[in-house]
């Protein structure tokens, strides 16, 4: 991914004067099964919400995020909406998504290809809805940089990591230095993304995120910008411990 650094400061200088809003694709596709709960872990429990209100809620009260679309798996359509109703304020747009995330992503932004195409709608941010502690001001970071840049991607520098062997059996030393963790939300602006992601599509590319097929099927230049430690990825049970925990100290 070409980067280029962008201090958080300077992005938040850049405002949005054209009357044109940023959207929200909030990605629910995922699994249960190495959390062990047998059912999507979006609808989980955290504290007194679902896993999946914690970032709906966050971008639905941004007045900068005109839209926001939830995708789902068709299977899980009734519990969503059932979230929806009970946690979550009005204007949330449910979408049927795909069979990968990358088809779910697609979904997403067909949904919203009139607003696209007609100006209304100028950003689009994709979030992992398995990531709940996402704060408004990572999504306004994120908004105001891929506005000035043209796309963003938050990330984490991290130094824990460890090399292994080709076989992924044995450790043979410490990671090379400056790696960044990527996270969620990734924003572009809505033109491009739609561009390039139904680009992907025709030629059959599979990417390891959104950006890298804005990468790949665009001459967009996605910036870094920093991300946050508490904006963690529910992957496993612990995992929300950790963020009751977070919740708990807020």
């Amino acid at each position: 991914m070409s980067t280029t650094g962008i201090a958080a400061g300077a992005a938040s200088q850049v405002a949005n004067t054209s009357g044109q809003g940023g959207a929200a694709i909030v990605l629910a596709g995922g699994s249960g099964t190495r959390i062990g709960a047998g059912r999507n872990k979006v609808y989980l429990p955290l504290a007194d919400r679902a896993v999946i209100t914690w970032s709906l809620r966050t971008f639905a009260g941004l007045s900068e995020i005109a839209a926001v679309v939830l995708v789902i798996r068709p299977q899980d359509r009734e519990i969503a909406q059932q979230v929806l109703d009970r946690e979550v304020a009005e204007g949330v747009e449910i979408v049927d998504g795909g069979s990968t995330r990358q088809d779910s992503e697609l979904c997403g932004l067909r949904h919203l290809a009139a607003r696209i195409g007609d100006g209304s709608i100028d950003t689009v941010l994709v979030h992992d809805g398995a990531r709940p502690l996402v704060s408004p001001e990572l999504v306004r970071t994120v908004l105001e940089a891929a506005r000035e840049c043209g796309g963003a991607v938050p990330g984490v520098p991290r130094d824990d990591l460890a090399q292994a062997d080709v076989d992924g059996e044995h450790v043979i030393g410490p990671a090379q230095a400056g790696l960044v963790a990527v996270q969620t939300p990734q924003g572009f602006r809505a033109v491009q993304l739609l561009m390039a992601c139904a680009e992907a599509e025709r030629q059959g590319f599979t990417g390891t995120d959104t950006a890298s097929c804005v990468e790949r099927f665009s001459d967009v230049v996605t910036c870094w910008v920093p991300g946050d430690e508490r904006n963690l990825k529910i992957t496993y049970s612990h995992d929300l411990r950790i963020a009751e925990e977070v919740l708990a100290r807020r």
